[in-house]
Formats: C-alpha cells, structure tokens, sequence
C-alpha cells in the first residue's frame, strides 16, 4: 500500500490546462499561507509579494530587516497624531474649569451682597456719576420720543395742507364768482406747507442729533460702566476668597492656595483699576461732547419753532443755513453718480 508523501499546504500551486495559475485557487492559497505564517511565524520577520501572471515565480516569502524599521514607523505614527487633539481637550477643559469657578466666585459673591452679609468696594462719587447718567438717559428718550411725535403729526398736517392747497386751486379756476377767494387760501396753505416742510427738516434734524447722543454715545459709555461693574464684582470675589484663606489655618496644604489667591486678587484688582480710570475718562468727555451737541440742537429748534408761528420765512430759512441743514426737495431724487461726473 502505497503512502502519500508528506506535502506542505504552501508547496501546492495548483495550474490550468494551458499552464497559467488559476485565480480561485491563488486566492484560497494566500489566505492559508497568511493563516500559516500568523500561527507559526513572527509578521516582522517576513515580507508576503505576489506577482501577475507574467512573473516567473506565483509567490514567494522573505525576510529581511527593513521590516523591523517598517513597524516601528507604523506603530509610532498615530501616538504623535493623537497627541494634538488630547492637548486642545484639555485646554477646552480647563477653560471651562476656570469660567465655572470664578462664575461661582461672582455669583456668590453678588448673592451675599443683596442678602446684606458680604462687603462692597463702593466708589461715592464715580457711583453719583453713573446714576446721573442713567436717569438722564431716560429722560433724553422721552424727549426723542415726544420729538418722533410731533414731527410724524407735522409730516401729516403738512401733506394736509399741501393737499388742501391744491383742492382750493382747482376750485379756483372752477368757480369764477369766488376766483379770488379760493386763490388766496391756496396761496396761504401752500406757503403753510412750504414753511411746514422747512420746520419738518429742522425737527428732524435735531431728532438725529439726540437719537445719536443717547442711542450711541452715551450707550457706549453704559456698557463700559458695565464692564466696570463686573469687573468689580470679580474684585471682591476674591478679595472675600483672600480675606477667608488668611483667616484660616496656614500650614503646607494652605500656603500654596494663598498664594495662588493673592495672585488672582492683585490681577482683577489691577482690572478693576483700569476699569474704574476709563469709566472716569468716558464720563468726563461725554459730558463735554453732551454740552456742545445738545447746546447747538436745541439752539437750532428753538430758533425753527419761533420763526415757524411767527410766519417769518425768511429767518425759517436762515436758521437752517446757520445750522448747515439741508432739506430734501419732495419728488426729486438724488442725481446719478454719472450726472455728478
């Protein structure tokens, strides 16, 4: 009885009829030679080529020590890429770490304060300021306000006028018993309307100075005045952090968080500092440029107004040549930047 020689799995190659390699075979035969070589040999230490159809030898298997080079390429590479991203996580984390405690801090702080038990940095007189401003605030809005009111209420009484104008200049030329008469009123309601339309850039020329003072410059200064409060806040948080760690025992747990204190107190101090300067310095020139604008606004309406009820065109219109404004003529538009060349 014969015995089949012992044959190893790899040495198989199997071949067609015309002595090409069959596909389906190659494919079985490299996933047995990988099962192979992953249980019986180490992957550093061999290298798996196949070649096409035109290659002498299907397949062969070698070694050599680039391999070792090789894996240690592949195996540092993503430990150098995973670095970065773990790095801005934890710059993330202590970004919010910091926000939440001094949000705490603050809060705490500004919860004893209404409950009447923890102490306040009070500056008498930049706090006397701050008020003033506030209450002026709310009364220059009102008079913008009441100004918007009037102005809408000329505009209508303007148009009014204008179009009862225009009804008695038609009856004017209808009705030849009463020619003259219709004539004078059409005459008087669109000089009326021309005096109305004057007043009307007057007003609304001092409507935009005002709206500029108080919706821009003077909120302007209130978000600085809020940023100096915050930053107040922030000073006393850790004032009162200081003040409770040095009233407690000192030993070598404790130093190291007193130190820590004494630095996050003397830098919002220092913020506090800057804050309160620029306060004081945005207050002072507001109240400057407050003086000059408001003097020549209501210079301008006081002057509009009289000349308006005392029919006097003349000074109507020299008040608004004083004052540099100028109106927009009705159903004229603005010429073309190519008539302007």
């Amino acid at each position: 009885m014969a015995q089949d020689s012992p044959r190893s799995e790899v040495a198989e190659i199997p071949v067609t009829s015309n002595g090409d390699v069959d596909d389906a075979s190659e494919h079985s035969f490299n996933l047995d030679l990988k099962r192979s070589i992953s249980a019986g040999l180490g992957l550093s230490e061999t290298q798996i080529s196949s070649h096409g159809i035109d290659s002498t030898a299907e397949g062969f298997i070698e070694s050599g020590p680039f391999q070792d080079e090789l894996q240690r390429k592949q195996t540092s590479g993503p430990v150098v890429l995973a670095e970065e991203p773990r790095s801005t996580a934890v710059e993330k984390f202590d970004l919010v770490r910091k926000w939440s405690l001094n949000t705490y801090k603050c809060t705490r702080q500004i919860i004893s304060e209404k409950l009447g038990r923890g102490s306040k940095t009070v500056d008498l007189e930049l706090e006397s300021q701050i008020e003033i401003l506030r209450d002026n605030k709310k009364k220059y809005e009102n008079v913008l306000k009441l100004a918007q009111t009037l102005s809408t209420q000329l505009f209508h009484m303007v148009q009014t006028q204008r179009q009862l104008g225009d009804a008695f200049a038609d009856l004017s030329l209808k009705s030849l018993e009463l020619h003259e008469e219709f004539g004078y009123n059409a005459d008087t309601q669109k000089l009326l309307a021309k005096n109305g339309e004057t007043l009307l850039g007057a007003m609304n020329f001092f409507i935009s100075g005002v709206n500029t003072l108080v919706n821009k410059t003077i909120e302007d200064t209130l978000v600085t005045v809020k940023q100096y409060e915050t930053s107040r806040v922030e000073y006393d948080a850790y004032r009162t952090d200081l003040e409770e760690l040095n009233m407690g025992p000192r030993d070598a747990i404790t130093l190291p968080k007193i130190e820590q204190s004494q630095q996050l107190f003397h830098s919002h101090k220092e913020k506090y500092d800057n804050m309160r300067n620029d306060v004081s310095i945005k207050l002072k020139f507001l109240e400057e440029n407050k003086v000059k604008v408001l003097h020549n606004q209501l210079v301008l309406f006081h002057n509009a107004i009289a000349a308006y009820f005392a029919g006097n065109q003349k000074q109507l219109e020299e008040t608004l040549k004083q004052f540099h404004v100028k109106l927009k003529t009705p159903g004229v538009d603005a010429p073309s930047w190519l008539e302007e060349q």
